[in-house]
């Protein structure tokens, strides 16, 4: 009876410590763990150490022998996915990102998977296989992309921002496809039109239910919930929640993914969810390593090594066929090459779905083995290959942004045109004050020194021309003698404090208003000749005195007039201080004024700092 009780814990034994050593081991070494996962399931898997279990019945304590209990427990993986995919999901983000996620992102996923479909059919497999293997093959791996895009801090840089909307849509999408499964798997040879006609009823009347009770109870529910202050209580309510919805979605006829990914949107509408962002996220990320693990378990490194020129060519074509076609999507919606070119190389493996859709087709029939076999042995070699690709496409972008770099510098400064105000950076700060100028008819022109900002900003028909805005000699190729103001938006004191240094040094007169940290920072500005300086705190803290006041009763207008007081007010302070404030910036400034020809002749005299500008805007 012990013997047979330990028995029956011994999956969840080794997954436990195999996820203990991956973990770990694996962000030590900045590899995704996904890969340390596949790799243990493939290790511990029938196809591992289980082909030595017969002859060797020692080796099965170290082997993961019960294929159906992890298949079950990796199913609730990709539940608590779908699940957080439908809680991070806002109309904000969409609405935000609507043009990449619906052009860009729709764009690859139908053209890839037609590319692909067609090409299988042309192999003589029947169309619903080829269409399904199609929609599999051309999703790509969340799981593995935004990790690795985190982990270089690139989210959200321009290539950060196109893959994530890619996938994005890829996660939208797997619903409406896993349905369209269900149903094909079910049908029994009659009528197709019939049957898919009654599924689909049976699936809206479902999400309808689903939908109209998650929006009368779940608000209720979690308000009681967080009234007892019970963590505990808390992560009870959110699984009966997630389970809930699933098993009433399975009983339906959908999908269990597609239940939670709607009890997913229906709590990202309420308060309670950054908490339960927070309190799912663990689960999630232990139960997708049990669905990695299957996903290893599954791979047969025999097959591989039998026929490993066949498997590697069939990974670099999809590969090739996605990242096409992510390049070609990519010029249309108006991307740069090197943005094109990153995206293409993370999004053309395959991804984590593709398990979930073609694993289904293949239990439901729909899909001949070994075609499955294959897809699924590819997807496999193409996501352990995606950190390497990642550094790849790192180095790819730099060096076409170099390029495009150059080409920025070449881009002349326009005519010379009187009571034009500069803007120097053309970050989000930039841009509303360009927009705004543009609004009440001021010409403007910016300067930015990040190239792929200025190459995108121009394709828009903006003003915007690349260069140091702290180069004294690019200020009077912008005609700052008769500049009408100069805006200064970037987000570095020091870069700044620079570029009022260099325009106050040629000319005198013209209005500066400049963007400052803090209140030192401030007058720091005050006391080099700014303007107006424009304190990121106190303007913040203003306008939240100026939301309360207004939300509490308070009349607008005589919300507005204080709010203008209290702003002329710590104006009146910040310039009485700015003599006393900050003497070591006097100091400095005043030894500095001895070496400013030498630095700016050193500045000019070495194009490598343009090539990498230290300037950074907002």
């Amino acid at each position: 009876m012990n013997d047979l009780h330990a028995g029956s814990y011994k999956e969840a034994i080794l997954f436990l410590v195999t996820a203990g050593v991956v973990v770990p081991l694996f962000h030590r070494l900045r590899i995704s763990p996904v890969l340390g996962f596949i790799g243990a399931g493939a290790l511990l898997g029938p196809f591992g150490l289980g082909r030595f279990a017969e002859t060797h019945h020692w080796v099965s304590t170290f082997t993961i022998a019960n294929r159906a209990e992890i298949a079950h427990l990796a199913e609730f993986g990709v539940i608590f996915l779908m699940f957080m995919i439908g809680v991070e999901l806002s109309w904000e983000r969409l609405r935000t990102l609507r043009r990449l996620v619906f052009g860009l992102g729709s764009i690859q996923v139908l053209a890839s998977s037609a590319i692909i479909g067609g090409i299988l059919m042309a192999l003589s497999v029947p169309m619903a296989a080829a269409i399904i293997v199609g929609l599999g093959l051309a999703l790509s791996s969340t799981a593995i992309v935004l990790p690795v895009l985190a982990d270089q801090k690139r989210l959200n840089t321009p290539a950060g921002r196109a893959s994530f909307a890619v996938l994005l849509f890829q996660d939208l999408a797997v619903a409406p496809v896993l349905f369209a499964i269900a149903v094909l798997g079910r049908n029994d040879g009659g009528n197709m039109g019939a049957a898919l006609a009654l599924a689909l009823g049976q699936a809206v009347v479902a999400v309808v239910v689903i939908v109209v009770v998650g929006r009368l109870a779940l608000r209720p529910l979690f308000q009681l919930v967080a009234r007892t202050r019970s963590p505990e209580l808390f992560m009870a309510a959110c699984l009966l929640v997630i389970i809930g919805t699933s098993v009433t979605a399975a009983a339906a006829g959908l999908s269990m993914t597609l239940g939670a990914f709607v009890a997913g949107l229906l709590l990202a509408e309420t308060e309670y969810r950054r908490a339960i962002e927070a309190t799912i996220d663990p689960f999630k990320g232990l139960l997708l390593g049990v669905f990695f693990v299957s996903v290893g378990m599954n791979l047969d490194p025999a097959h591989l090594m039998s026929a490993p020129g066949a498997v590697l060519g069939l990974a670099l074509a999809l590969m090739l066929i996605k990242g096409a076609v992510i390049v070609v999507a990519a010029r249309v919606m108006r991307l740069s090459k090197a943005v094109a070119v990153e995206a293409a190389l993370l999004l053309g493996p395959g991804g984590e779905f593709a398990f979930v859709l073609i694993g289904g087709a293949l239990a439901g029939g729909l899909v001949p083995e070994e075609v499955g076999q294959a897809a699924l042995i590819v997807t496999t070699v193409t996501m352990i290959a995606i950190p390497a690709l990642a550094v790849l496409a790192r180095r790819l972008g730099r060096r076409l942004s170099a390029k495009q770099l150059g080409r920025a510098r070449a881009e002349p400064i326009p005519d010379r045109q009187q009571n034009r105000v500069i803007i120097a950076g053309y970050g989000r700060v930039g841009r509303l004050v360009g927009e705004m100028l543009a609004r009440h008819k001021i010409p403007y022109l910016a300067l930015d020194a990040d190239a792929a900002r200025v190459s995108e900003h121009r394709r828009l028909g903006n003003p915007v021309y690349f260069g140091d805005s702290a180069n004294p000699e690019l200020l009077r190729r912008c005609d700052i003698a008769n500049a009408r103001a100069l805006v200064v938006t970037l987000d570095t004191p020091r870069a700044v404090e620079a570029v009022v240094e260099a325009a106050r040094a040629e000319r005198r007169d013209i209005t500066i208003v400049a963007r400052a940290r803090d209140a030192r920072h401030a007058s720091a500005l005050y006391e080099m000749g700014v303007d107006d300086a424009v304190p990121e705190t106190i303007e913040a803290s203003l306008q939240l005195s100026e939301a309360v006041l207004v939300d509490v009763g308070v009349p607008m207008g005589l919300v507005i007039a204080s709010i203008h007081e209290r702003r002329d007010e710590y104006r009146a302070m910040l310039r009485r201080k700015e003599t006393e404030v900050r003497p070591a910036f006097r100091a400095r400034r005043t030894v500095g004024k001895g070496t400013e020809a030498k630095a700016t002749e050193g500045r000019e005299a070495a194009p490598k700092d343009d090539a990498k500008p230290a300037i950074k805007s907002a």
